[in-house]
């Protein structure tokens, strides 16, 4: 009998939610939008969109720094669903930082008010947005000294960076590392990481690059255009963001039992007494944790190019940036 009555109490609520839902249907929020693969970032226009909505085990954050990768919208992730259907007009954007407004049914571990920063899901609408709905689990608490475009900012190049190197790469202190596009987004948190682990950090890019790649930490730094990546000797780990020709000549340096590690996609490089692995990013809130905390001990930072309000962002994202491009809402 008290099964019954709690599942029918289960369903009754569930109802309600179903119906507060509905009601949110007509309201409306501005958003990024794209819906034209062809025309990549030129695409994008600010419009009013449909309120996100919170599903099962959802929360809305209200967004107030976004991050948005270069060649995101290269990726099929950002036109299909998980389904291969076409999704557009779709919401780019999948770093954010925010506020916890609204939980879905069934969500736990998080509370309204909260502050939280991320990864959304690739194959949904992201943070170009006033608002965004996204898993509960891809989420972290943000410290309230961390301000919002830090929190942004470091979700993509950190998580991509740890994972790179302590996940797949294995890297360990006294070990040297070769981390390619040292000044770059990425590759400028590869190194600040590589370097707090003790390892022995050899980065390259361009002359440009430089002076920020020595600023981030690096101990050698290979100026691809004028110099060779042979000139680092051999290492035990690659970080490459290059791919091509870079990863192949990268591979004949990587000691026995070493690694490549790319983020470039799939490649036939192949280390001769090693192993090559590509890989793409997941939200991992524990990973998160411990890199906002690095962030607040003073040991990385972050590599931010313009910071943009949301009714210039369209601008902004359409120009090229030394640094992330983090766009803002106005609260």
């Amino acid at each position: 009998m008290t099964l019954v009555i709690r599942c029918r109490l289960i369903g009754i609520n569930f109802k309600l939610y179903y119906m507060e839902s509905l009601d949110k249907t007509n309201k409306t929020m501005r958003a990024i939008v794209v819906s034209d693969s062809q025309k990549g970032n030129e695409g994008m226009i600010l419009t009013d969109v449909p309120m996100a909505i919170a599903d099962l085990n959802d929360v809305v954050v209200q967004v107030y720094a976004s991050g948005f990768t270069g060649n995101e919208l290269t990726w099929p992730s950002s036109w299909a669903d998980r389904a291969g259907r076409d999704r557009t007009p779709s919401i780019p954007g999948h770093e954010l930082a925010g506020v916890v407004v609204e939980l879905g049914y069934g969500t736990t571990g998080v509370s309204i008010g909260q502050r939280v920063f991320g990864l959304t899901d690739w194959t949904r609408n992201g943070t170009l947005a006033e608002y965004v709905a996204v898993e509960s689990r891809n989420l972290a608490p943000l410290p309230a000294d961390v301000d919002f475009k830090d929190g942004a900012a470091l979700v993509m190049s950190g998580l991509t960076a740890w994972q790179g190197l302590y996940v797949h790469g294995n890297l360990q202190a006294g070990q040297t590392v070769l981390i390619h596009g040292a000044a770059g987004i990425v590759g400028s948190m590869a190194v600040q990481l590589a370097r707090s682990t003790g390892a022995y950090v050899i980065g390259t890019g361009h002359t440009s690059g430089r002076q920020a790649a020595l600023d981030y930490g690096v101990h050698k730094y290979i100026d691809l255009d004028t110099e060779s990546v042979e000139e680092s000797g051999g290492v035990d780990l690659v970080f490459d963001v290059f791919g091509g020709d870079i990863a192949h000549q990268s591979a004949a340096l990587v000691r026995n039992g070493g690694r490549l590690i790319s983020i470039a996609g799939p490649t036939d490089a192949q280390p001769a007494n090693g192993t090559t692995i590509d890989f793409v990013v997941e939200a991992i809130p524990a990973q998160l944790e411990a890199i906002v905390q690095l962030f607040r001990q003073g040991t990385i930072k972050t590599n931010i190019g313009v910071v943009t309000p949301l009714n210039d962002a369209v601008k902004a994202l359409n120009q090229q940036s030394k640094g992330k491009i983090i766009t803002y809402m106005q609260q």
